[in-house]
């Protein structure tokens, strides 16, 4: 951690203090790189005459680890050569030698001298060391002279200092370091000066002129997209089974399709469908997450690996989530945010949207944001729902019949759905609140703890909550596409009982649509630039631990226009 900690203290904090971690393309790479030195070989003899070897040896050992503990430090080094007792530290790096009056950059040079403490701290004479760029071919000697060996140890008590503090340092100013960091989807360095700095204002106070160079204030330095996508498993009696580094899908003795598992973002099982303790294995190795469906679509639950290692976030959670103000003000900017969505909704969709329903929708939001307590928020999001749903029927500009089922919506009705909008409808918020699970999970949340939901047995609360504003932007949307744009007609649903429920091939239908509404990239409305409504997901829950932790001073809630 020396070596992140040199090169930018907020990293070293992410990963050790808060062990997040994401591999990008030079990491991979260096990790491919360094395979040969990984692999331990060769001896390293005692200092102190016992054991294997001894003085006057040649020693070549490859991934030795040690530790000094009255320097603080420990390490894996990649390779030891040397004779005796007179020994040099060899670091592998991926890149090219850099043209430097010392040969290398800083973080490679400390962290090299770290290795030689080790070194020294354990009866080794160890005067300088080796850094090998492997992309140059180069090996760059380093001694350990007494200026760097000061710089190291200031380095290491600044790191200890600051795992100490439990303060994630600020982000880099407008930094170089910052687009080639696996970690930048994570930090989010200028989404978090910005917002610091006051970028999100309330509505009536924006400046159009302003917003249009957002995009020069806020690099997008993550990826528009996501390069994994779920895995999505219904047909039932299937198996889910490993294949080297993919995971298969089997019906009996038909394989059905695979998907690689660098490309697999989660697992998603629907009903009677298995998966082998090889492939649940790997993917929670992987980070992979498998959700459990019943055959219908309700989510029940979820295998993942370990917990994320971010105690900080949790515990700012829970005071959160004990506190009424706080509670109540997180509950109100997503409520809030939700009638606004809807209002927008009406008005791209809903070829004449009445005035009224659209002053009630706006005057609604701005209660949202001054009620004192949560029974008062209830009556707004009720109220809001009772007008956004009177005309929902007006935005369905495709009313095909077919067998015993129409699109026509008469009111929300749920728990069975018992017509197809509904059912529609049901599904979509099903979903999301399964893509918030997970996201929140993955960033370090308790999904089971939230603000504006309460908790109750098996309920993802806080997932509920933060799903709220993206309610009529992505599950109604969908469904709205679905019917509108021909994809599904009455005959993908069937009657059970009372209930309104997918056919298989309505399913998979409406699962295409759903992820291919998520791939859609949108402007972001406080940043600027272009990602998908699935990187959209995963930025509103990291900023949302950024507001908890007071590194921003409040949430901004995603509100398109």
């Amino acid at each position: 951690m020396v070596n992140e900690f040199a090169y930018c203290p907020r990293l070293a904090y992410l990963e050790w203090v808060q062990g997040d971690f994401e591999d990008n393309a030079d990491t991979a790479d260096g990790r491919y790189k360094h395979r040969i030195v990984d692999k331990e070989g060769g001896l390293l003899p005692s200092p102190n005459g016992r054991g294997d070897g001894g003085e006057g040896e040649t020693i070549h050992a490859r991934s030795v680890w040690l530790s000094a503990p009255e320097e603080w430090l420990t390490a894996r080094m990649d390779l030891i050569e040397g004779e005796g007792l007179d020994v040099t530290p060899v670091d592998y790096k991926r890149g090219a030698a850099p043209d430097l009056p010392e040969g290398a950059w800083e973080p490679d040079r400390v962290q090299l001298c770290a290795q030689g403490l080790i070194l020294r701290a354990n009866g080794y004479r160890c005067a300088g060391g080796v850094i090998y760029y492997i992309e140059s071919k180069t090996r760059v000697p380093v001694a350990f002279d007494e200026a760097l060996v000061a710089r190291t140890r200031e380095l290491v008590q600044g790191l200890r200092a600051m795992g100490a503090r439990a303060q994630i340092p600020p982000p880099l100013v407008d930094s170089p370091k910052c687009p080639r960091c696996s970690l930048v989807g994570i930090c989010l360095p200028d989404e978090t000066r910005f917002l610091t700095l006051g970028g999100e204002t309330p509505e009536a106070e924006r400046d159009p002129e302003a917003e249009a160079e957002a995009e020069e204030r806020v690099r997008r330095l993550m990826p528009a997209r996501d390069d994994a996508l779920p895995l999505y498993v219904q047909e039932q009696g299937a198996r889910v089974s490993k294949s080297g580094e993919a995971l298969e899908v089997w019906l009996k003795d038909q394989r059905l399709g695979a998907s690689r598992l660098f490309e697999t973002s989660q697992v998603a099982l629907f009903g009677s469908v298995q998966i082998t303790t090889q492939a649940l294995s790997e993917a929670l190795d992987r980070d992979i997450p498998v959700l459990f469906f019943s055959m219908g679509g309700w989510f029940k639950g979820l295998a993942h690996g370990m917990a994320h290692k971010n105690v900080e976030m949790r515990l700012a959670q829970y005071r959160a989530a004990q506190d009424p103000a706080a509670s109540l003000k997180y509950a109100s900017l997503w409520v809030a945010a939700k009638i606004r969505n809807c209002r927008t909704l009406l008005m791209r969709n809903h070829p004449n949207p009445p005035a009224a329903t659209l002053e009630a929708l706006s005057r609604l939001a701005r209660d949202a944001g001054r009620v004192d307590n949560m029974a008062s928020l209830l009556g707004v999001e009720a109220l809001a729902a009772k007008h956004y749903f009177a005309e929902f029927s007006g935005m369905i500009k495709r009313k095909p019949t077919g067998g015993e089922w129409r699109f026509d919506f008469n009111g929300r009705n749920r728990r069975p759905p018992r017509d197809p909008l509904n059912a529609l409808l049901s599904y979509g918020y099903s979903l999301l609140a399964k893509e918030l699970t997970v996201t929140a999970l993955a960033v370090g949340f308790d999904p089971f703890l939230g603000f504006y939901h309460q908790p109750r047995y098996g309920r993802p609360s806080l997932a509920l909550d933060l799903m709220e504003e993206f309610r009529p932007l992505i599950a109604d949307s969908v469904a709205l596409n679905v019917i509108n744009n021909g994809i599904l007609t009455p005959d993908d649903f069937v009657r059970r009982g009372p209930a309104c429920a997918f056919t298989s091939e309505g399913r998979r239908k409406y699962l295409r649509a759903y992820e291919a509404r998520l791939d859609t990239l949108i402007t972001h409305p406080i940043f600027g630039y272009k990602i998908s409504y699935r990187r959209v997901l995963e930025v509103q829950v990291r900023l949302l631990g950024r507001a908890l932790a007071g590194e921003i001073p409040a949430y901004p809630p995603f509100v398109t226009r």
